[in-house]
């Protein structure tokens, strides 16, 4: 009997080959619609699905396949299935889950970011685990409200309705209110898993299992010069 071992490489690549192979159909049958603004929408989409692994070979840093997975199922929920589909209108916590899950994204994100500052030989940097982790959480709220402003922006500007009504509130304040309630809710999560992290706790969790991946793919980004050591 022959065995096949799944690994996590494999998985990611099954999931992006799907994510991507769905937005191609849904491109072609936009297009035979006659809906063209559509289908211009979801080739956006598509070319932002790109983005973290060109940003990482521009930046010669190897991105994980964890990373990279939840970056893209990230922007597959939020976007083409949100947007483009209205599971924002379907599904009422649709939008709670997702910012939920780019308050953790983000978090990694700002936390990976001091990190790096953190261990370069050529920054003169020296912070604590609190530091780090009081970062990687208002990084995250931070462009979770940034986020916001944008919405509030288009809605303005250009009548579209990207703050949705919940709750019998038409204002979009309750929505906007508690986007920003989960993404920090997310991010606090990110910044007690990576403060654990750095003061050395006897913790198993994703977040540790991540941030050692990344320094073994990327151990340029963390050599010190024997001075320094």
């Amino acid at each position: 009997m022959i065995e096949i071992h799944v690994t996590s490489e494999m998985v990611h690549r099954a999931i992006t080959v799907f994510t991507k192979f769905t937005m191609l159909i849904g491109t072609f049958l936009a297009i035979y619609q006659g809906q063209f603004l559509l289908a211009a929408e979801i080739l956006i989409i598509m070319f932002i699905t790109f983005l973290p692994i060109t940003l990482g070979k521009r930046f010669d840093i190897r991105i994980p396949h964890e990373f990279e997975l939840l970056a893209i199922v990230f922007l597959y929920a939020s976007l083409f299935l949100g947007e483009v589909h209205n599971y924002y209108d379907v599904y009422w916590w649709w939008d709670v889950v997702l910012h939920a899950g780019s308050g953790l994204l983000l978090g990694i994100i700002g936390f990976l970011l001091v990190y790096v500052l953190n261990e370069k030989d050529d920054i003169n940097l020296e912070l604590t685990a609190g530091f780090m982790g009081l970062f990687a959480f208002v990084f995250a709220v931070a462009l979770g409200a940034l986020w916001e402003i944008f919405e509030f922006t288009m809605d303005t500007l250009f009548g579209m309705n990207m703050q949705k009504t919940m709750f019998n509130d038409t204002s979009g304040l309750t929505d906007t209110m508690l986007d920003l309630i989960v993404d920090a809710v997310g991010a606090a999560i990110i910044s007690i898993l990576g403060y654990g992290y750095f003061r050395t706790l006897e913790t198993d969790s994703f977040l540790e299992q991540w941030i050692k991946k990344f320094i073994h793919e990327n151990p340029r980004l963390f050599q010190r010069s024997k001075n320094n050591s």
